[in-house]
């Protein structure tokens, strides 16, 4: 039965919505706001510097402008600084209604490929980012890893992304977060793609399985078609998945101008049952020639300053559509508003939700679903610790154990940030927590 995910789902939302910003929670195969209705995503990835774009309330705010015109609601960001004040540009965009998906990782901590390992330093900063942006009710997803595997030869390092995605999980529960959903970016690799897709949601435990998967598709270029595209294909692999699934970048080039046609396909008939939308490639005008928009012309890439120019494009200032791509996108989405199913419709018509199937270890897929995931600390081909679960910072939390269990349960914060024996916060740990023990057995 749904009833327990529903109710959690519910319950995660209480933490957020005295700040009068619905948050949005992964149930089953979908996304919900707090109200029931079913959240589609029309994004936009949202990177104007390296490091962090949402320190910068006033460019924010001159962006959010725009975005709107567009229809936007939702963003995704790459990179981000844990460390720094988001609290302006996060407010701006959650009075109007935009939602963020943010990368836990660095391009120093992000998992690798060639020699894939997940270890504390990359915990620590992954901790880091959803520490800070935990607090913000418009926060409405995180990613344990982007393209972590880019060749089909890369399967290996599949079991690290859910290790990571699985630590992280511990690590939200045992903070006492709202159940803020975990989830992976997947590079488009046809000879991996099905394999993949089912191998981050074929485990028996939740705790071992990702809370979304999304996909950076570019199959559908110019004048195409839901066929021809591929993207039948792609709706065939996702039928019955059981985690939300979306297209994390989208907006092939090759054929200019951009006409966005496959937005047509994602948010109609042929996909919009299975698929919670997309995010669009990118927003600001680059080298690579995806963006919506520009802040100006291009400049000699000698010519530098801190915070204006970097690689010859300037990165703030008064955002201007890049025609025609902005209006194409914009009459798009203008013509696509599922209403999607309800919340309490969707608890009524499915009554069980199975794991994907598991793949089996072939020429292409070299990874066995049936052995353990890594441990903190263990590379690829090595015999990692003995221990089976993340230690947590011992100023917070002492880590995720039956004792942990225990000071939540009884009242007594583990945190004094939480507050003393019976407070609210306290007790919506324990609530969280036994949604996400009470998981287990709804799946199983």
């Amino acid at each position: 039965m749904l009833f327990l995910p529903i109710l959690c789902a519910l319950l995660g939302a209480v933490l957020a919505s005295a700040q009068g910003v619905q948050t949005i929670s992964a149930v089953g195969s979908k996304f919900f706001y707090e109200d029931g209705t079913q959240y589609f995503m029309k994004g936009i990835a949202y990177q104007l510097v390296p490091h962090d774009p949402l320190v910068d309330t006033e460019q924010c705010q001159r962006d959010i402008t725009r975005m709107s015109e567009l229809g936007v609601n939702g963003i995704r960001v790459y990179h981000v600084d844990p460390s720094a004040d988001h609290k302006g540009c996060m407010e701006a965009f959650a009075e109007a209604g935009i939602y963020l998906f943010v990368d836990l990782d660095t391009f120093e901590t992000q998992i690798e490929q060639e020699d894939p390992h997940w270890n504390e330093t990359q915990f620590t900063r992954f901790q880091a980012v959803l520490d800070e942006f935990q607090a913000f009710p418009n926060t409405a997803g995180v990613f344990v890893g982007n393209e972590v595997i880019t060749t089909k030869k890369g399967s290996a390092a599949a079991p690290y992304v859910l290790a990571a995605a699985r630590d992280m999980k511990v690590y939200r529960d045992m903070k006492g977060y709202r159940n803020i959903p975990v989830g992976y970016s997947a590079a488009d690799i046809a000879e991996l793609r099905p394999m993949l897709q089912n191998y981050l949601a074929c485990r028996e435990s939740p705790s071992d399985r990702l809370d979304f998967f999304s996909l950076n598709a570019y199959e559908w270029c110019g004048e195409s078609s839901y066929m021809v595209s591929g993207y039948n294909k792609l709706q065939e692999n996702a039928t019955d998945y059981p985690i939300p699934i979306f297209f994390s970048e989208t907006g092939c080039n090759a054929a200019r101008p951009r006409t966005f046609e496959d937005q047509a396909a994602i948010f109609g008939d042929e996909m919009v049952g299975t698929w919670s939308g997309s995010i669009v490639y990118e927003w600001i005008q680059e080298t690579n020639d995806y963006g919506l928009i520009s802040y100006g012309t291009p400049t000699d890439k000698t010519v530098m300053t801190i915070d204006l120019i970097e690689d010859g494009f300037t990165r703030k200032g008064t955002p201007t559509p890049v025609m025609p791509d902005f209006d194409n996108l914009k009459m798009q989405w203008a013509t696509l508003s599922p209403t999607g199913v309800r919340l309490s419709e969707y608890a009524m018509s499915t009554t069980t939700l199975s794991p994907a199937q598991c793949p089996e270890p072939s020429l292409g897929w070299s990874v066995d679903a049936k052995s353990p995931l890594p441990t903190l600390g263990q590379m690829h081909g090595l015999a990692g610790p003995t221990v089976t679960n993340p230690v947590m910072p011992t100023d917070e939390i002492a880590s995720p154990t039956e004792t942990g269990l225990v000071d939540l349960y009884s009242g007594e914060s583990a945190n004094p940030a939480l507050g003393g024996a019976g407070s609210n916060r306290t007790l919506m740990a324990a609530v969280l927590l036994g949604c996400a023990v009470g998981f287990a057995a709804f799946w199983l």
